[in-house]
Protein backbone atom coordinates (compact mmCIF):
# COMPACT_ATOMS: atom_id res chain seq x y z
CA UNK A 1 0.00 0.00 0.00
CA UNK A 2 1.46 3.31 -0.91
CA UNK A 3 2.42 5.69 2.07
CA UNK A 4 -0.02 8.40 0.97
CA UNK A 5 -3.06 6.10 1.00
CA UNK A 6 -3.57 5.98 4.53
CA UNK A 7 -4.53 9.33 4.93
CA UNK A 8 -7.06 9.78 2.47
CA UNK A 9 -10.24 8.99 4.42
CA UNK A 10 -13.49 6.77 4.19
CA UNK A 11 -16.35 9.86 3.91
CA UNK A 12 -19.37 9.35 5.51
CA UNK A 13 -22.36 10.45 3.27
CA UNK A 14 -23.93 13.74 3.63
CA UNK A 15 -26.84 14.26 4.56
CA UNK A 16 -29.94 15.09 2.61
CA UNK A 17 -31.99 15.15 5.79
CA UNK A 18 -31.35 15.22 9.14
CA UNK A 19 -32.75 11.48 11.28
CA UNK A 20 -32.85 12.15 14.90
CA UNK A 21 -33.49 9.62 17.56
CA UNK A 22 -37.18 9.87 17.20
CA UNK A 23 -37.35 9.23 13.51
CA UNK A 24 -35.06 6.05 13.97
CA UNK A 25 -37.12 4.89 16.97
CA UNK A 26 -40.03 5.58 14.63
CA UNK A 27 -38.05 3.98 11.86
CA UNK A 28 -37.30 0.76 13.99
CA UNK A 29 -40.52 0.61 16.18
CA UNK A 30 -38.56 1.16 19.25
CA UNK A 31 -38.61 3.67 22.06
CA UNK A 32 -35.46 6.22 21.60
CA UNK A 33 -33.76 4.68 24.83
CA UNK A 34 -32.64 1.52 22.82
CA UNK A 35 -31.70 3.67 19.89
CA UNK A 36 -29.36 5.85 22.47
CA UNK A 37 -27.97 2.81 23.66
CA UNK A 38 -26.94 1.18 20.42
CA UNK A 39 -25.70 4.20 19.22
CA UNK A 40 -22.90 4.56 22.18
CA UNK A 41 -22.23 0.90 21.76
CA UNK A 42 -21.66 1.67 18.14
CA UNK A 43 -19.17 4.22 18.90
CA UNK A 44 -17.46 2.41 21.89
CA UNK A 45 -16.75 -0.06 18.82
CA UNK A 46 -15.57 2.77 16.51
CA UNK A 47 -18.39 1.98 14.33
CA UNK A 48 -19.66 5.88 15.02
CA UNK A 49 -18.45 9.33 15.85
CA UNK A 50 -20.18 12.21 17.66
CA UNK A 51 -19.11 15.72 17.04
CA UNK A 52 -20.29 18.52 18.81
CA UNK A 53 -22.86 20.40 17.18
CA UNK A 54 -22.92 18.00 14.38
CA UNK A 55 -24.54 14.65 16.07
CA UNK A 56 -23.48 11.38 15.48
CA UNK A 57 -21.57 10.09 11.85
CA UNK A 58 -20.38 6.81 10.98
CA UNK A 59 -16.82 6.73 11.30
CA UNK A 60 -14.46 8.03 8.69
CA UNK A 61 -11.79 5.29 9.14
CA UNK A 62 -8.69 5.82 6.74
CA UNK A 63 -7.45 3.16 4.51
CA UNK A 64 -4.73 2.30 6.82
CA UNK A 65 -6.26 1.76 9.94
CA UNK A 66 -8.15 -1.23 7.79
CA UNK A 67 -5.59 -2.30 7.16
CA UNK A 68 -4.59 -2.79 10.97
CA UNK A 69 -7.59 -4.55 11.63
CA UNK A 70 -6.79 -7.31 8.89
CA UNK A 71 -3.15 -7.79 10.48
CA UNK A 72 -4.66 -7.79 13.97
CA UNK A 73 -7.17 -10.74 12.97
CA UNK A 74 -4.09 -12.40 11.02
CA UNK A 75 -2.14 -12.44 14.81
CA UNK A 76 -5.58 -13.19 16.33
CA UNK A 77 -7.22 -16.25 14.59
CA UNK A 78 -3.97 -18.35 14.53
CA UNK A 79 -4.56 -17.50 18.80
CA UNK A 80 -7.42 -18.26 19.05
CA UNK A 81 -6.83 -21.78 17.40
CA UNK A 82 -4.21 -22.69 19.04
CA UNK A 83 -6.45 -22.13 22.80
CA UNK A 84 -8.96 -24.34 20.71
CA UNK A 85 -6.77 -27.23 20.49
CA UNK A 86 -6.14 -26.97 24.79
CA UNK A 87 -9.92 -25.96 25.78
CA UNK A 88 -11.97 -27.01 22.83
CA UNK A 89 -14.90 -29.37 24.13
CA UNK A 90 -16.96 -32.21 22.17
CA UNK A 91 -19.18 -30.37 21.33
CA UNK A 92 -17.48 -27.93 19.89
CA UNK A 93 -15.57 -30.27 17.81
CA UNK A 94 -18.17 -31.57 16.13
CA UNK A 95 -20.11 -28.47 15.12
CA UNK A 96 -17.01 -27.76 13.84
CA UNK A 97 -16.71 -31.28 11.86
CA UNK A 98 -19.95 -30.69 10.63
CA UNK A 99 -19.60 -27.57 9.20
CA UNK A 100 -15.79 -28.88 7.81
CA UNK A 101 -18.23 -31.59 6.42
CA UNK A 102 -21.22 -29.06 5.16
CA UNK A 103 -18.52 -26.35 3.61
CA UNK A 104 -16.19 -29.27 1.67
CA UNK A 105 -19.84 -30.62 0.01
CA UNK A 106 -20.92 -27.39 -0.80
CA UNK A 107 -17.37 -26.16 -2.27
CA UNK A 108 -17.71 -29.36 -4.77
CA UNK A 109 -20.92 -28.09 -5.97
CA UNK A 110 -19.17 -24.64 -6.38
CA UNK A 111 -21.98 -22.88 -3.87
CA UNK A 112 -20.47 -19.51 -3.07
CA UNK A 113 -23.18 -18.32 -1.13
CA UNK A 114 -23.49 -21.29 1.06
CA UNK A 115 -19.80 -21.19 1.84
CA UNK A 116 -20.04 -17.59 3.00
CA UNK A 117 -21.74 -18.28 5.65
CA UNK A 118 -20.66 -21.61 6.43
CA UNK A 119 -17.17 -19.82 7.24
CA UNK A 120 -18.19 -17.27 9.05
CA UNK A 121 -20.00 -20.09 11.28
CA UNK A 122 -17.18 -21.70 11.38
CA UNK A 123 -14.41 -19.11 12.58
CA UNK A 124 -16.91 -17.95 15.31
CA UNK A 125 -17.17 -21.55 16.59
CA UNK A 126 -13.15 -21.59 16.89
CA UNK A 127 -13.21 -18.61 18.55
CA UNK A 128 -15.76 -19.84 20.82
CA UNK A 129 -14.03 -23.45 21.05
CA UNK A 130 -10.41 -20.99 22.39
CA UNK A 131 -12.25 -20.89 25.89
CA UNK A 132 -11.75 -17.30 26.19
CA UNK A 133 -14.48 -14.47 26.38
CA UNK A 134 -12.24 -11.83 25.58
CA UNK A 135 -10.80 -13.38 22.63
CA UNK A 136 -13.47 -14.66 21.07
CA UNK A 137 -15.34 -10.66 21.52
CA UNK A 138 -12.03 -9.17 20.05
CA UNK A 139 -12.32 -11.78 17.14
CA UNK A 140 -16.43 -11.05 16.85
CA UNK A 141 -15.58 -7.11 16.80
CA UNK A 142 -12.98 -7.48 14.43
CA UNK A 143 -14.71 -9.87 12.25
CA UNK A 144 -17.94 -6.89 11.94
CA UNK A 145 -15.53 -4.14 11.37
CA UNK A 146 -14.01 -6.17 8.49
CA UNK A 147 -17.04 -6.98 6.69
CA UNK A 148 -18.11 -3.18 7.16
CA UNK A 149 -15.20 -1.96 5.57
CA UNK A 150 -14.44 -4.89 3.06
CA UNK A 151 -15.96 -6.75 0.36
CA UNK A 152 -14.22 -10.46 -0.36
CA UNK A 153 -13.76 -12.37 -3.25
CA UNK A 154 -14.87 -16.04 -3.20
CA UNK A 155 -11.51 -18.18 -3.36
CA UNK A 156 -9.94 -19.22 -6.61
CA UNK A 157 -10.03 -22.69 -5.00
CA UNK A 158 -12.87 -23.52 -2.26
CA UNK A 159 -11.75 -27.07 -1.99
CA UNK A 160 -8.65 -26.40 -1.00
CA UNK A 161 -10.00 -23.25 1.34
CA UNK A 162 -12.28 -25.87 3.39
CA UNK A 163 -9.19 -28.42 3.31
CA UNK A 164 -7.19 -26.14 4.93
CA UNK A 165 -10.57 -26.09 7.83
CA UNK A 166 -10.43 -29.47 7.72
CA UNK A 167 -6.95 -28.95 8.58
CA UNK A 168 -7.71 -26.84 11.24
CA UNK A 169 -9.80 -28.94 13.20
CA UNK A 170 -7.64 -32.09 12.75
CA UNK A 171 -5.19 -30.14 14.20
CA UNK A 172 -7.52 -28.96 17.23
CA UNK A 173 -8.99 -32.11 17.52
CA UNK A 174 -5.19 -34.06 18.42
CA UNK A 175 -4.67 -31.23 20.72
CA UNK A 176 -1.66 -29.86 18.54
CA UNK A 177 -1.48 -25.94 19.48
CA UNK A 178 1.44 -25.13 17.58
CA UNK A 179 -0.17 -26.77 14.27
CA UNK A 180 -3.55 -25.29 14.79
CA UNK A 181 -2.16 -22.41 14.77
CA UNK A 182 0.32 -22.10 11.90
CA UNK A 183 -2.26 -24.24 9.88
CA UNK A 184 -4.54 -21.27 10.84
CA UNK A 185 -2.13 -18.27 10.18
CA UNK A 186 -1.54 -20.23 6.74
CA UNK A 187 -5.48 -19.84 5.73
CA UNK A 188 -6.07 -15.84 7.84
CA UNK A 189 -3.14 -15.05 5.30
CA UNK A 190 -4.54 -16.58 2.00
CA UNK A 191 -7.82 -15.06 3.00
CA UNK A 192 -6.85 -12.01 3.76
CA UNK A 193 -5.72 -11.55 -0.20
CA UNK A 194 -9.01 -11.12 -1.07
CA UNK A 195 -10.09 -8.58 1.04
CA UNK A 196 -10.93 -5.41 -0.99
CA UNK A 197 -12.08 -1.99 0.42
CA UNK A 198 -15.30 -0.68 -0.14
CA UNK A 199 -14.33 2.34 -1.99
CA UNK A 200 -11.75 3.46 -4.40
CA UNK A 201 -9.03 6.08 -4.60
CA UNK A 202 -9.35 8.25 -7.58
CA UNK A 203 -6.76 10.90 -7.25
CA UNK A 204 -8.99 13.26 -4.31
CA UNK A 205 -12.77 11.90 -5.54
CA UNK A 206 -13.13 8.66 -3.09
CA UNK A 207 -16.38 6.16 -3.20
CA UNK A 208 -17.71 6.40 -0.08
CA UNK A 209 -18.07 2.63 1.74
CA UNK A 210 -21.38 1.28 0.63
CA UNK A 211 -22.90 0.12 3.41
CA UNK A 212 -22.56 3.76 5.07
CA UNK A 213 -25.38 5.63 7.21
CA UNK A 214 -26.42 9.25 6.91
CA UNK A 215 -25.19 11.26 9.45
CA UNK A 216 -27.74 11.11 12.58
CA UNK A 217 -28.43 13.95 15.02
CA UNK A 218 -28.13 13.00 18.57
CA UNK A 219 -28.09 16.57 20.83
CA UNK A 220 -28.00 14.03 23.74
CA UNK A 221 -25.26 12.64 23.24
CA UNK A 222 -23.01 15.96 22.66
CA UNK A 223 -19.67 15.66 24.86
Amino acid sequence: MHRDQGRHRLRCPRARSRLTEELLARRYGVSRVPVREALRTLEAEGFVVTRRHAGACVAEPTEQEAADLLEMRMLLEPLGASRAAQRRTEAHLKVLRGLVRLGQERARRGNSEDLRSLGGWFHETLAQASGSPALTSMLTQLRHKISWMYSVEAPANPVESWAEHGAIVDAVARGDAERARAVTALHTERSTAAHRLRFRAAGDRQERVRNSQHPVNMPSLRH
